[in-house]
């Protein structure tokens, strides 16, 4: 079992950036592929990118490429959403997933909320 706790999500303006953490409990964290997804109001929750165990292979959905970045830290148990020159269309509910096998997520959070303002 697997518990994932988002954190950084807030309120920014257009071009500004936020940084997302999702730290997740247990020793295995290092085996699981960790994924972000988004839901924006009225909207199905979409993928937006995921990073393999070793951070060695990330994907990204292309409305945000080149403005978001995955990273993770397996000694802190913890992945990183970098969101940079952030639009008002970025404004969701953010969710850390995680899985054992690639793009299939078992695990989620909670969520974190950002908002981005014009």
């Amino acid at each position: 079992q697997v518990q994932l706790v988002e954190s950084g999500g807030g309120l920014v303006q257009a071009g500004g950036s936020l940084r997302l953490s999702c730290a997740a409990s247990g020793r295995t964290f290092s085996t699981y592929a960790m994924g972000w997804f988004r839901q924006a109001p009225g909207k199905e929750r979409e993928f937006v990118t995921v990073i393999s165990s070793t951070g060695g292979t990330t994907r990204y959905a292309d409305s945000v490429k080149g403005r978001f970045t995955i990273s993770r830290d397996n000694a802190k148990n913890t992945v990183y959403l970098q969101m940079n020159s952030l639009k008002p269309e970025d404004t969701a509910v953010y969710y850390c997933a995680a899985g054992t096998v690639w793009m299939r997520f078992i695990y989620w959070g909670q969520g974190t909320q950002v908002a981005c303002s014009s």
